[in-house]
């Protein structure tokens, strides 16, 4: 018995339609009329999702020869594809959903951080100086310090929140239950407004953000200087938020239908972009120290970090091509 004909018998002792079996399968109704056709054969992957499916052995489905089922033994229950409800894809993105609101906040505090000790820094440097140097150091460092705490903790929770649902994020093969798919679709076109609306706010806010700071640049007050500088830090900081927010939201779906940057050839550049990105900021955030400390031009340092989010998206170009040349 060839596996044309053992995908039909398997599907019709489990009582399913070929939508069904391709619903479960993530691929088209016409790919598993073709696989049942003999036209195709699965490829190795959905072999496998096929085997643990069906509860039948791989042996029992590639050889002609084996005419009597070969069931799966309880022990391979190790190597099992992940099935997910729509109780528990409900349950992802709604947790996902509040991830979002910490995450950004966190966020948002780490952007804010330096903010005590920039300002103070240009009052300290005024011809009379409402604090001096050496307070100013103390208490920016400590307001620094104090919000990065804050925010560090949150991170901490959100990814113990999200230890259930790692699998995602792995190599670990995992399929949706019959009618999650159209549930999950359904959420995130529902979602799609907001995403945009989100997302067009946020990067008129970053783009926007710095206009009262080039206005007020031509003034010799140093306060007024202080208070642009400042607001343009919480307006950036509440528009990253606000890509944080839709961001995350967006990506648990695309996650569950395996879309956007989540399918697998996306996710094979993901380790590398994360690392690449981790390292990025990381030396980014030392040369903005080390420059600010060593000058002392807190009011102009911060450059650094514009300059770092512009070069940015060109060093993931190139992460990308790597990890393409990496896989040809």
């Amino acid at each position: 018995m060839i596996l044309a004909d053992k995908i039909i018998k398997l599907r019709k002792k489990n009582g399913w339609s070929q939508e069904e079996l391709a619903e479960k399968m993530n691929v088209s109704r016409q790919a598993v009329s073709k696989w049942e056709s003999a036209q195709t054969v699965p490829d190795l992957e959905k072999i496998l999702q096929l085997s643990v499916l069906l509860g039948v052995t791989t042996d029992y489905l590639l050889k002609d020869e084996i005419e009597e089922e070969e069931l799966i033994n309880d022990d391979s229950s190790d190597t099992a594809v992940k099935r997910i409800s729509i109780e528990e894809a409900n349950a992802y993105i709604e947790q996902r959903k509040k991830a979002s609101l910490r995450i950004a906040l966190a966020t948002f505090l780490c952007i804010l951080s330096p903010i005590a000790l920039i300002i103070l820094g240009m009052l300290s440097e005024l011809p009379n100086p409402i604090v001096s140097e050496i307070t100013a150091g103390v208490v920016g460092l400590t307001v620094l310090f104090g919000f990065i705490i804050c925010a560090v903790p949150i991170y901490i929770y959100c990814g113990f929140k999200n230890q259930p649902y790692e699998f995602l994020d792995k190599d670990i093969p995992f399929e949706l239950e019959y009618g999650v798919k159209g549930f999950v679709t359904e959420k995130k076109n529902a979602f799609r407004p907001t995403y945009i609306a989100y997302n067009i706010i946020a990067t008129c806010m970053c783009i926007f953000s710095v206009v009262p700071l080039i206005l007020l640049s031509f003034t010799e007050n140093e306060i007024l200087v202080a208070a642009a500088l400042a607001l343009l830090m919480v307006i950036v900081g509440i528009g990253v938020g606000m890509f944080i927010v839709a961001g995350t939201q967006n990506a648990s779906m695309q996650k569950l239908l395996k879309e956007g940057e989540f399918t697998e050839k996306e996710k094979k550049r993901a380790g590398l972009k994360e690392a690449v990105g981790f390292c990025y900021w990381g030396i980014l955030t030392a040369i903005f120290l080390t420059v600010s400390f060593l000058t002392n031009c807190w009011n102009l340092s911060w450059i650094i970090f514009a300059i770092g989010g512009v070069l940015f998206p060109i060093v993931m170009c190139i992460c990308n091509l790597i990890a393409d040349k990496k896989k040809d």
